[in-house]
């Protein structure tokens, strides 16, 4: 760490102690064991999309049918994984969450492994062991082959399923010895949406056909739903089966969770309850209780699917723990649902309008840690308090090493957390997003979530540590004690005469 840098931290330190700030804490203060890291996803972070096997995954497909910026190169991380590992000693990760490439490991989705696919993510596994930080494996990250989507409909069909536990099989196999935290599926729900009600994430279906080619949004997101739920729980019973005494790790399912407020009526706070029932309850009623919440069966009717009881006892209890993505917060108004509606959609069932709390759409992610303990202390409330890993937060800038505002963020979450977790909550990680600048799938290149900033207009995509990186190295450390934006521009000062 730069002399400077770990100077002014001490300042930092001596300021803390002396009671001239509040909002005080430190690493020792989460429970032992607690897992403190950061994360990226293959499509965002490798690149390499045409080497050594690899085959296209609906993403490729998707960006480049509508000439967006892709993840072509991205960080480079297929070439430069060495690099980052050593990157993440220097920060301090305990923990590192990545996904696996089902294109670059299976090429056709099912059927041979690609043998140096296979490699590659061996040998990124291997060092991440040997340096002492714990892989957290996401399996799909919004990515299936493109082979899969053009032969049957991919998540539309339940042939999926079986593709997808085959899929799970190889990667249990041949990375279970050392990653003991398995994620099936990321953030299914946002993920659904995004892809089937909206349009907006591949493979791009949506009602309006101003938007897109093809898709119904009033039943696909919720026959994609079921499908993901039923592939997770596959997984998951083929892991409890066949490696869990050996190799004892856990799997896990993650869900993107929003901080509810109702704007100002009676009806908004029921609005809201609907809002959770609908957010939360559409995969955690199944994974938790075995079947959907009430007031969603009773809404959506029969465009919802129905669980066999066969499948209601496969799922329930198929997770071993939760994943949180968590953001963004949202005001709630009640809209008056209308039955005559010619064509529902998830947002219409839902009866609500929402107004996010900043600015989603230019995003300016606000600031309110109050959402991230309401996030973590419904899940304790309603869904039996299970282990639970905050596996993404953090907020987008355009590039700046100079990213105060990424530290306030992150130090009013974390501290969030750690209320959380004295009131009662088993949550025992949290993983920034993200580790270092990505392609994010929302805004290409133009907003950047990471630590260290990568200049993608070189080569060699040099890796750069901005302010965050310090401020998180030196908290993961126990160098400091972190506080508010009371001493942050202090910090920033002297970062700034660093460089």
């Amino acid at each position: 760490m730069n002399k400077k840098i770990l100077s002014m931290l001490t300042i930092i330190l001596a300021l803390a102690s002396s009671g001239r700030c509040s909002n005080v804490y430190s690493r020792k203060d989460f429970p032992k064991g607690f897992s403190f890291g950061a994360g990226a996803s293959a499509y965002q972070w490798e690149g390499a999309v045409d080497e050594d096997g690899r085959k296209p995954s609906v993403w490729d497909t998707f960006v480049h049918s509508r000439n967006q910026d892709n993840g072509d190169i991205t960080s480079d991380g297929y070439h430069k994984y060495k690099e980052d590992v050593q990157l993440m000693v220097e920060t301090g990760l305990d923990a590192y969450r990545f996904s696996i490439s089902w294109s670059r490991l299976i090429p056709n989705g099912r059927g041979p492994v690609n043998p140096k696919g296979l490699q590659f993510y061996k040998n990124f596994i291997d060092l991440l062991v040997s340096n002492g930080i714990q892989p957290h494996v996401t399996l799909y990250h919004y990515d299936h082959p493109q082979d899969l989507e053009d032969e049957y409909g991919g998540w539309l069909n339940r042939r999926s399923i079986e593709d997808f536990t085959a899929y799970a099989d190889v990667c249990f196999r041949e990375f279970g010895n050392h990653v003991k935290f398995w994620t099936t599926i990321n953030e299914a729900n946002i993920y659904t949406l995004g892809s089937y009600n909206d349009g907006l994430l591949p493979p791009g279906h949506c009602s309006s056909r101003s938007r897109c080619s093809s898709g119904n949004s009033s039943t696909e997101p919720y026959i994609v739903g079921h499908n993901l739920l039923l592939a997770h729980a596959s997984a998951s019973r083929l892991y409890k089966q066949k490696y869990k005494d050996i190799q004892g790790g856990s799997v896990g399912f993650s869900v993107f969770t929003i901080g509810f407020a109702p704007t100002s009526s009676k009806n908004d706070e029921i609005a809201v309850q609907r809002a959770k029932a609908f957010y939360f309850g559409w995969m955690l009623g199944p994974l938790t209780y075995g079947d959907y919440p009430d007031e969603m069966k009773r809404i959506v009717g029969s465009r919802l699917p129905l669980f066999t009881e066969e499948e209601s006892a496969l799922v329930k209890g198929s997770s071993d723990f939760l994943g949180v993505i968590h953001y963004l917060a949202t005001s709630v108004t009640s809209v008056t649902h209308v039955e005559s509606q010619r064509e529902p959609n998830f947002y219409t069932d839902m009866g609500i309008s929402m107004k996010f709390i900043g600015n989603y759409t230019s995003f300016d992610y606000a600031i309110v840690p109050w959402a991230m303990e309401a996030v973590l202390e419904y899940i304790k409330e309603s869904y039996g308090n299970p282990p639970v890993y905050i596996l993404e937060n953090g907020t987008p800038m355009k590039q700046n090493l100079q990213d105060t505002p990424r530290i306030e963020f992150l130090h009013a979450y974390i501290g969030a957390v750690l209320k959380s977790i004295r009131k009662g909550s088993d949550t025992r990680g949290y993983f920034v997003w993200s580790f270092m600048d990505l392609y994010e799938l929302l805004s290409g290149y133009e907003y950047s979530f990471g630590l260290y900033y990568v200049n993608f207009s070189d080569p060699r995509r040099k890796r750069t540590p901005k302010l965050s990186a310090h401020w998180y190295s030196a908290f993961l450390k126990d160098n400091t004690t972190f506080l508010g934006s009371q001493v942050t521009a202090q910090l920033q000062s002297r970062f700034s005469s660093s460089y």
